[in-house]
């Protein structure tokens, strides 16, 4: 419980920081680098992904070396080459090509 109390917190507070150096950055004419760099690493920060989960976990993950293998056949000889599926036909009678 605490835990979360301090991780909130320190978001509210950290994110009011950062809106006031934005503020300031916009609104005074004498700010300077100190606001541009609170305000710039916060708008970094906002970039990272923070809902990140093990790949175990992960809704639609997919297999291990999935990329390696479908890598190597794309450069493998026609004899080894994946075969390509034909396409499905469309629930309305049509066959997907023009």
């Amino acid at each position: 419980m605490t835990g979360r109390l301090v991780c909130r917190g320190a978001a509210v507070g950290l994110g009011a920081l950062w809106w006031w150096a934005l503020a300031r950055l916009l609104l005074v004419p004498g700010a300077g680098a100190l606001e541009g760099a609170v305000a710039a690493g916060g708008w970094g920060l906002s970039l990272l992904p923070v809902h990140c989960m093990p790949k175990g976990r992960a809704e639609g993950v997919m297999a291990a070396g999935r990329w390696r293998r479908a890598w190597r056949a794309g450069t493998a000889s026609s004899a080894t080459a994946v075969p390509q599926e034909a396409p499905r036909p469309r629930p309305d009678g049509e066959s997907g090509r023009r």
